[in-house]
């Protein structure tokens, strides 16, 4: 049988698998932090090595097994490693790949809290990291990666800005000094975009977002090669200890399984709402990769497939009051932060995923008081633009 395609793959993995006891077509729940041995042999053979089983959920558990494998098949990577949450996948595969004295080179915008993990933690640490523009990211970063760079960080698209970043000509810098190529793929999910196809060493992913899908589950995922995944599960996520529950991981993986219509669908909503933004006569700017406006449209083409996710960001005349005063008259629209969820969630980035960053971060980044961001969900997209087409009376 050929390789399934994707809309399959979310659904069965590479092949379709039942309980091995109870032919169960669901995953079981191992809730359990421990795992008796059949004997003393055993036991000492799983501790040296020698031998494949389960013993401290820390350690290893079957259904992380199972989530882990399914990441792998839909990202093309020879492994993965499930994490408590984005930023515990984020961290682990930071610390795995980087020492005191080491360079990372990140393309901006990013996400908050990895923000805040570069600027506070990591230089606690003697690791250096270095911001380029994502939307000249291979040419400038050629002018600070050095020997002593070990990790090329890229988010794309970019949070909170749908900022894309060309991986491939990224990845052949990076090679220039033998450094790894991390991307955080958690807006466009496999289903959009698979960066390990375009050169990428490491995907990693906020499952609590797209890939859960339904706002029940915290979680993180990291997909690459087998090697590297298992010397970071047996070290570092050994020892900080940031293990994705075996429920949190069954959600996971419940959410997986409508990942393909859940995406397409979106993806088509959020195509409709950027549409209506871009119209309307109270919004200055819309960033959506899917919109021949957007400034990167031909790259987001070329990397993405199956459209181009849920997320989209606008900024609203009136500065930050009038992004305020549209915030506080959405009714359908959840104010919240987070994304990724069947619900749609709006939020203000300067004020909130991003409050973390200076005011001068925040022009660098490009985030400006009045921007918004909005988690198309899966409702009637016509609600949602009559939704915003209320609140706007009040901007």
């Amino acid at each position: 049988m050929k390789r399934p395609r994707l809309a399959t793959l979310t659904v069965h993995g590479l092949e379709p698998k039942q309980d091995p006891l109870t032919r169960a077509l669901v995953q079981p729940i191992y809730q359990s932090a421990v795992f008796g041995f059949k004997d003393a042999d055993q036991g000492a053979a799983i501790f040296a090595g020698k031998e494949h089983g389960y013993f401290y959920t820390r350690l290893g558990n079957p259904t992380h097994t199972a989530l882990e494998e399914r990441m792998a098949v839909l990202e093309g990577g020879e492994s993965a490693v499930a994490f408590a949450s984005g930023m515990a996948a984020i961290a682990t595969v930071t610390l795995s790949l980087c020492r005191s004295g080491d360079r990372i080179v990140s393309s901006y915008p990013i996400y908050g809290g990895t923000h805040q993990l570069f600027k506070e933690l990591l230089p606690r640490l003697g690791i250096e990291v270095i911001y380029v523009d994502a939307t000249v990211f291979p040419e400038e970063a050629k002018r600070v990666i050095n020997k002593r760079t070990r990790m090329v960080y890229l988010e794309s698209p970019a949070n909170p800005t749908l900022t894309m970043v060309d991986i491939t000509r990224a990845r052949r810098v990076a090679r220039l000094f033998a450094a790894k190529v991390v991307v955080d793929s958690t807006f466009a999910t496999p289903y959009h975009q698979c960066p390990l196809e375009m050169g990428a060493d490491i995907v990693v992913h906020s499952g609590t977002k797209y890939l859960g899908g339904h706002g029940d589950t915290v979680a993180g995922v990291a997909v690459g090669p087998k090697k590297f995944c298992e010397e970071m599960k047996s070290v570092i996520l050994r020892d900080l200890g940031g293990i994705i529950s075996p429920l949190n991981a069954w959600l996971l993986l419940r959410g997986i399984k409508t990942l393909a219509v859940r995406m397409a669908r979106h993806s088509e909503n959020a195509l409709r709402v950027a549409q209506f933004l871009e119209a309307h006569p109270k919004v200055r700017r819309v960033y959506y990769p899917g919109l021949p406006s957007h400034p990167q449209f031909d790259l987001a083409q070329k990397q993405m497939r199956n459209g181009f996710s849920g997320m989209v960001a606008f900024e609203v005349k009136g500065g930050r009051e009038g992004g305020r005063r549209l915030l506080n008259h959405v009714n359908l629209c959840t104010l919240a932060v987070s994304l990724g969820s069947v619900d749609t969630l709006i939020e203000h980035p300067a004020s909130m995923t991003h409050s973390t960053c200076t005011s001068k971060e925040l022009r660098e980044f490009g985030i400006s008081e009045s921007l918004v961001r909005l988690s198309v969900g899966l409702e009637d997209p016509d609600d949602l633009i009559d939704d915003l087409q209320t609140a706007f009376k009040k901007v």
